[in-house]
């Protein structure tokens, strides 16, 4: 079972924070994986989850897209 499937069938927070999903983020259990089960977010929301500007988090995304576009 992974991290993301525990939490959510046991509705638990995870509090390990030096793992790679871990955010602060009340709204969203401190788990990356769960904030994205909540549906799509915008770029100002993921920037505030993150600590970054929204144009950083487009320059994070723009990246991985060209990344994924070259490995295709």
């Amino acid at each position: 079972m992974t991290c993301f499937a525990a939490q959510a069938k046991y509705q638990t927070s995870c509090k390990r924070t030096r793992c790679q999903h871990w955010i602060g983020s009340p709204d969203n259990q401190n788990c990356v994986l769960i904030a994205a089960q909540n549906g799509p977010h915008t770029l100002q929301k993921i920037g505030q989850i993150y600590g970054l500007t929204r144009m950083r988090i487009c320059q994070i995304e723009k990246t991985i897209f060209e990344k994924i576009r070259s490995s295709s």
